[in-house]
C-alpha cells in the first residue's frame, strides 16, 4: 500500500498530462467553428473594449453646486405697481442646488389672530351653531371652529383673519416677468481615485465670456448661465402655463470623462427634465398639479402682531450632478482578455456536439477523440496484467 501511494505521488507530480485533440478536415464543421470564434471576437472587441470599455477602471463624481439668480420683475395691482427683486422671489435664500423662483402669488394682507367667517367656498357651510363643532378643526379649514354659525353662513373661526380666499388664480401670471430671469449655475466635481478636480468653467470659459454668453444647445452649451425660459421650454413645458400653477424641473449636469484623453476633453453636459406634478395641456383632470407654498412676513402695529400671507406659486428646480470617469487600467485589461479567451471554448464544445451527436459518422469521431479501456475491480487494485485499450 505504502508503494502504491509512493508511486501515486510520482505520478502526480512528474507527469503532465495534455487532451487528446483531433484534427477534423470538414467544411461545415470548420465554417460553423470560425463563425462562432468570429462573433466571440466581435464581442470582445465590439462590446467589452469599445461600449463597455472593459480595459478602464471607473470612478464616480463628488459634485458641489452654487446657484445664482438674477433678474427683475414688476407687477402692477389696484393701480399699486410693485418691483420685485431676487430677495423677493428666491426661495430660499441664494446659493442652494434646489431652489424655487416665484412666477405668480395670491396675497392677503393685514391678518391678525382674531375670530372671523370662515370662507364661504361650500366646504364650510352651516345652517345652525350644531353644525360647527366648537374647538374642532377641519382639514379644509383656517382655523379651530368657536361654535357660531354666522350669518353668511359659514362657521366662525378663530384663526389668521381675515381668511385667505385662493380660489381664484392670476391668469395670466403676474411673474410672466421671470421668464427672462437668468440662472448662474457654478460646478465643480471630484474624481477622488484619479485625483482630478474640474469645474463648469472649462477652458475658454473666463470672465469676459460669461459676461456676453448665454445657453443654447448647440450655439453655446458650455455658457454657465441659462434663461429660465429657455430652461421651462426645453424641459418641454410651456412658460406660462407652469408659470400660473407651478411645477418642477430638473437641471441635470452630467459628467463622462475618458481620461486617457486630455484634460480639456472633460466637459460637461447639461439637460432638462419635467419632473412630476407639472401643469400640462393634458393633465386637467391630474390631482395636485403644479407647486405652491405659503410664506409670510411678519411686523408688529399697534402693539399687534400682523403678517402678510402669500401663497406662492413657483418653478423649483433642483440641480443634480452626475459624474463617470475611466481610465486605462491593467488589470482590468487582463482580466477581459482572459475572460474573452475562455469564451472562445465554446466554438470547441459547440464543434465538438455536433460531431459526437448531429452528423452521420459521429461513430467514427467518437472512436477518434476518446481512448476507452475496459477496467475490473481487480485491475484496479492493480493485482492483473495490463489492460488492453479499444479503440
Amino acid at each position: 500500500m505504502r508503494d502504491a501511494i509512493v508511486s501515486g505521488l510520482q505520478d502526480f507530480f512528474y507527469e503532465y498530462e495534455t487532451p487528446r485533440q483531433v484534427l477534423v478536415r470538414s467544411k461545415r464543421v470548420g465554417i460553423v467553428c470560425r463563425l462562432i470564434q468570429l462573433g466571440v471576437l466581435a464581442y470582445i472587441i465590439g462590446w467589452v473594449f469599445i461600449y463597455e470599455k472593459g480595459y478602464q477602471i471607473e470612478d464616480s463624481a463628488i459634485g458641489s453646486v452654487l446657484t445664482k439668480m438674477k433678474g427683475v420683475g414688476h407687477t402692477s395691482e389696484d393701480e399699486e405697481e410693485r418691483v420685485w427683486d431676487v430677495a423677493d422671489y428666491v426661495f430660499p435664500e441664494q446659493g442652494d442646488a434646489s431652489f424655487v423662483v416665484m412666477t405668480n402669488y395670491i396675497i392677503t394682507e393685514r391678518q391678525k389672530q382674531d375670530k372671523c367667517p370662515e370662507l364661504n367656498d361650500g366646504k364650510n357651510s352651516c345652517t345652525t351653531d350644531k353644525d360647527c363643532e366648537g374647538g374642532r378643526y377641519k382639514r379644509t379649514g383656517n382655523g379651530y371652529m368657536t361654535g357660531k354659525c354666522v350669518n353668511n353662513k359659514t362657521c366662525e373661526v378663530r384663526a389668521w383673519c381675515p381668511v385667505e380666499d385662493d380660489r381664484t388664480i392670476p391668469d395670466p401670471p403676474l411673474l410672466m416677468s421671470a421668464e427672462n430671469y437668468t440662472l448662474f449655475i457654478k460646478n465643480s466635481v471630484t474624481f477622488p481615485q484619479f485625483g482630478v478636480v474640474r469645474s463648469n468653467l472649462v477652458e475658454g470659459v473666463d470672465s469676459s465670456y460669461i459676461k456676453r454668453c448665454l445657453y443654447h444647445e448647440t450655439n453655446s452649451p458650455l455658457c454657465p448661465i441659462f434663461k429660465l425660459g429657455d430652461i421651462v421650454r426645453l424641459s418641454g413645458f410651456n412658460f406660462q402655463q407652469i408659470a400660473k400653477v407651478g411645477g418642477a424641473i430638473g437641471i441635470l449636469i452630467d459628467w463622462v470623462c475618458n481620461l486617457d484623453y486630455n484634460i480639456k476633453h472633460c466637459k460637461p453636459k447639461y439637460y432638462f427634465h419635467g419632473l412630476y406634478g407639472n401643469a400640462r395641456e393634458t393633465d386637467k383632470a391630474r390631482a395636485s398639479v403644479g407647486y405652491n407654498f405659503r410664506h409670510a412676513k411678519y411686523y408688529m402695529e399697534n402693539s399687534t402682531e400682523m403678517r402678510t400671507l402669500m401663497k406662492v406659486f413657483g418653478i423649483r428646480f433642483n440641480v443634480i450632478v452626475r459624474g463617470l470617469a475611466r481610465k486605462f487600467d491593467i488589470i482590468p485589461t487582463l482580466t477581459a482578455i482572459g475572460s474573452g479567451v475562455g469564451i472562445f471554448g465554446v466554438a470547441t464544445v459547440v464543434c465538438d456536439l455536433v460531431l459526437l451527436y448531429v452528423l452521420p459518422k459521429r461513430d467514427f469521431y467518437k472512436n477518434m477523440k476518446f481512448k476507452s479501456t475496459v477496467m475490473d475491480d481487480e485491475a484496479l487494485l492493480g493485482d492483473s496484467g495490463p489492460l488492453s485499450p479499444q479503440d
